[in-house]
């Protein structure tokens, strides 16, 4: 297996779960969050939702990695 396959897959992998890590958080979605009396109190992360943070920069740093690495490996002719 050539390295441009895997880092195709790589990067198709690492963009799905961005997408999913994306739309799976919560953070001030709620329908008062456009007007001016939203009395929401923004805390830090914990537990799951910190993990859920940490796991989407990780994956979306491998994502820009991937595509960058597909940018800079020459095309191979066949």
């Amino acid at each position: 297996m050539q390295i441009g396959s895997i880092l195709e897959v790589v990067t198709f992998v690492s963009a799905f779960l961005s997408i999913l890590l994306i739309l799976l958080q919560q953070r001030g979605a709620s329908l008062g969050s456009g007007s001016a009396s939203s009395s929401e109190l923004y805390t830090t992360r914990r537990g799951l939702e910190k993990s859920m943070f940490i796991a989407t920069i990780v994956v979306v740093v491998i994502f820009v990695g991937s595509i960058l690495g597909l940018l800079l490996i020459p095309n191979s002719v066949a």
